[in-house]
């Protein structure tokens, strides 16, 4: 279809276009013009005073199919995630079976096909998700698996994680670590700390994480191989990525948006809605993680979008699952942890693509369209009705939030 975008400001540091006022036309899905007043015959929409850039891209979400689509299949996964103004998604193995072969990623890829939503499936780093042996990481990356994790399970065996790393350094690979010593971790539900202590439970350290981010900037130092490090969220995390950039390790890392505007006091009611994992950490990590972002540490924000079925999470905190959709909510998040639209553009659409190696779209004139338009200033309520995910694990339901996505358009197709 044809689409008339009048008046935008262009956020794209890679289109001359950028920081610009100007009308965007799109034929046939492809951008054929860029000028300050277009008439032409296509659908209209005014975006005076609103934002168009890149659409964004998600390097860590969770859609259930395989083998869990009660939880979220691809339909549900992706129409979520366009409502959320994302144009691409990486796909966590934590599935039934695993994404530990070459026949689920091409499953994945032949599902997805014509989608609005690029999807991108990772593949598992070991068999099974077991942590003993390498899955067929060179099978899947010939597929079209872009990266490799074992998705919410950490790597604990150190042997593994280095052989994994010169094994995907052979072919170009990435390496994702989700950072936690599950030793130090054990069976503890929250974050460490004063209200750990109040609500008289045991705790996750921050030193369960730091360790592990240590042990794997170690690794990857040794084999001189880039990692990236998924959800990190400790102050400690944060500085120890810094001072590895500062030596030239190839790293990069990711937070989560509800890790920028949540602390463990949320827990305090018990709402188990409010139970993540990472846990929720205090309010001198929110500001150090929001301080990485801003300087730099920090590459890109993701949704850990994480859906369950209400039997799941509607019980005791104890035996409640971690996570929360997150698709719809990601850039309202960012928004209200005060950065700057500009940096949520770099850190949601820019930045996810350069670590995963995927073409980054540009607004320019005879580009492919792949974009977003957004408003700062919006206010809307995310509710039961116009959450798009099967599941409806979310403690934003039901509250106001700012700073909402009007349209995403991409592969020649509108969702607003």
């Amino acid at each position: 279809m044809n689409l008339l975008i009048k008046s935008a400001t262009i956020l794209d540091p890679g289109s001359s276009f950028h920081q610009q006022v100007a009308d965007i036309l799109i034929e046939k899905g492809v951008i054929t013009r860029i000028a300050d007043n277009i008439d032409a015959d296509a659908e209209l929409f005014d975006a005076e005073g609103k934002y168009v850039s890149p659409g964004f891209f998600d390097l860590n979400c969770n859609v259930g199919e395989l083998g869990l689509e009660t939880k979220e299949d691809l339909r549900s996964g992706t129409v979520a995630a366009a409502a959320g103004g994302f144009t691409g998604i990486a796909l966590m193995p934590n599935t039934q079976p695993p994404v530990h072969s070459k026949s689920e990623v091409e499953y994945l890829l032949n599902r997805s096909k014509g989608n609005l939503v690029d999807v991108y499936p990772l593949g598992t780093i070991s068999q099974k998700r077991e942590g003993k042996d390498l899955a067929e990481m060179y099978d899947m990356y010939q597929s079209g698996a872009k990266a490799f994790t074992d998705g919410s399970r950490p790597v604990q065996d150190a042997g593994l994680m280095e052989r994994a790393l010169l094994y995907a350094q052979g072919f170009d690979a990435l390496v994702f670590s989700y950072p936690e010593d599950t030793a130090i971790a054990g069976k503890a539900k929250v974050n460490e700390g004063e209200i750990s202590t109040l609500l008289g439970m045991k705790g996750i350290p921050a030193l369960a994480e730091e360790l592990m981010v240590a042990r794997d900037l170690y690794l990857a130092e040794y084999t001189v191989s880039r990692i990236h490090f998924t959800t990190i969220s400790t102050a400690r995390s944060v500085e120890l990525i810094r001072e590895a950039k500062r030596k030239g390790i190839e790293v990069t890392c990711d937070v989560a948006a509800h890790h920028l505007v949540l602390t463990d006091e949320a827990l305090l009611g018990f709402d188990s809605l409010y139970k993540v994992k990472p846990p929720l950490r205090t309010a001198d990590d929110v500001a150090a993680l929001v301080k990485g972002l801003k300087d730099g540490t920090i590459d890109a924000i993701v949704s850990q979008h994480t859906p369950h079925e209400i039997e799941f999470k509607d019980v005791e905190f104890e035996v409640a699952e971690y996570g929360m959709v997150g698709l719809q909510t990601a850039f309202s998040l960012a928004l209200k942890a005060g950065l700057p639209v500009e940096l949520i553009v770099e850190k949601l659409a820019i930045n996810p693509r350069e670590i995963l190696g995927v073409e980054l779209p540009v607004i320019a004139e005879n580009e492919k369209a792949n974009l977003v338009i957004l408003d700062t200033d919006a206010e809307w309520e995310y509710t039961a009705i116009n959450n798009k995910s099967k599941s409806a694990n979310s403690p934003y339901i039901g509250q106001r939030l700012k700073g909402k996505v009007l349209l995403t358009y991409n592969n020649q197709q509108i969702f607003k």
